[in-house]
C-alpha cells in the first residue's frame, strides 16, 4: 500500500507539472521548430495570422480589420501600376550635424535594418495610368522621424511635382522631428510647407494619406496641407501626445482621441479609407482631377 501511495504521489506530481506547463501557455512550449516570421499576432483582436495569408489582405487583419504597418517599398508596390516606379534621389542620407552622441550608430542600424539610406522613398510612376509623384515615409527608420535629409527628399519631390504638373501623393508615418538634428530638423517643417505653397500656386493636386502614426512636426506641416486628406482606419494623427495634453488641460480625453475616425468627425480628414480600397480611391480622385482639367492649370 505504501508503494502504491508513493506511486500515486509521483503521478499527481507529474499531472501537476503538466497543468503548470499548460497554465504557462504557448511561451512554455519549445519554439525552435517554428520559423521566424511565419505567424503574426494581431495587435487588436489577438488572432494568430499566417504571414502569407496576411499579405493577401495587404497586411490587414481579416478578422477585425486592424492595419499592420507597411514598409515604403511595399506601399509603393500596392499603390502604383506594376513596373512604373522611378525613384528620386536614392543616395541622399543623413549626416551628424550636431555631433549628437550615438547618432551615427543609430543611423547605421536603421539603414541595415530597413535597407534604406533615409526614412522616406520618393519618385514618380503611374497610378491607373495617371502620372504621379509619390512619397512614402517608413516608420521602421527611427520611427519615421523627420531629419534634414528626409525633408530635403520630400521638398525635392514637391518641387518636381510642381515642375511636371504631376499630382503629388504623400503617405505619412512619423513620430515627429528628429531630435538628434535639433533646429535643422524643425526647419524641414517650413521648407516642405513652402514647397507645397508653390505647388498650390500652380494648381497641382496634393493628396495627403495619413498612416499610423503621424504625429509631431510632420502632422503640423505637410501632412495637414493636402488638398484632399485621406487616412487609414485607426491611424493616430495629432501633434502632442494624449498624456501631455491631458496634463496640460487637466481633462480626460475621449478614448478615440486623435484616431483617424475622431479626426474625420471633427473635420481634420476628408475620408477614412481601408487599405484594400486605397488604390481605387486614389485612382478615382485622379480621374476626377484629370477630367476637370486641373492637371493643365496655369
Amino acid at each position: 500500500m505504501l508503494k502504491d501511495l508513493f506511486h500515486k504521489k509521483r503521478q499527481y506530481a507529474t499531472l501537476a507539472t503538466k497543468a503548470e506547463d499548460r497554465a504557462k501557455g504557448p511561451a512554455a512550449a519549445p519554439r525552435d521548430n517554428i520559423p521566424q516570421g511565419l505567424v503574426n499576432k494581431c495587435q487588436s483582436c489577438g488572432a494568430l495570422l499566417i504571414s502569407k495569408e496576411l499579405q493577401k489582405h495587404l497586411n490587414t487583419c481579416p478578422h477585425c480589420g486592424y492595419h499592420f504597418p507597411v514598409d515604403a517599398r511595399m506601399r509603393i508596390d500596392i499603390t502604383l501600376d506594376p513596373d512604373s516606379f522611378f525613384e528620386y534621389d536614392p543616395g541622399i542620407t543623413s549626416v551628424d550635424p550636431l555631433s549628437f552622441p550615438g547618432y551615427p550608430e543609430k543611423l547605421r542600424k536603421a539603414q541595415e535594418a530597413t535597407g534604406l539610406l533615409e526614412g522616406a522613398v520618393t519618385g514618380e510612376g503611374t497610378l491607373d495610368g495617371h502620372p504621379v509623384v509619390i512619397g512614402v515615409m517608413d516608420s521602421r527608420f527611427i520611427m519615421g522621424s523627420m531629419g534634414s535629409a528626409m525633408g530635403e527628399k520630400l521638398a525635392r519631390a514637391m518641387e518636381r511635382a510642381a515642375q511636371k504638373r504631376y499630382p503629388l501623393i504623400l503617405f505619412t508615418a512619423s513620430g515627429g522631428a528628429r531630435m538628434q538634428e535639433g533646429i535643422l530638423s524643425l526647419m524641414q517643417m517650413a521648407k516642405t510647407s513652402v514647397a507645397l505653397e508653390q505647388l498650390h500656386e500652380k494648381g497641382v493636386l496634393f493628396v495627403s494619406v495619413i498612416t499610423h502614426p503621424t504625429t509631431g512636426g510632420v502632422s503640423a506641416s505637410f501632412a495637414s496641407l493636402g488638398d484632399i486628406i485621406l487616412a487609414e482606419p485607426g491611424a493616430l494623427f495629432g501633434f502632442a501626445g494624449r498624456r501631455v495634453i491631458e496634463q496640460t488641460i487637466r481633462q480626460k480625453l475621449p478614448d478615440d482621441f486623435q484616431t483617424a475616425e475622431f479626426n474625420l468627425k471633427h473635420g481634420m480628414v476628408d475620408k477614412v479609407v481601408d487599405r484594400k480600397q486605397m488604390r481605387d480611391t486614389l485612382a478615382a480622385i485622379l480621374r476626377i482631377h484629370a477630367a476637370r482639367g486641373w492637371a493643365n492649370a496655369q
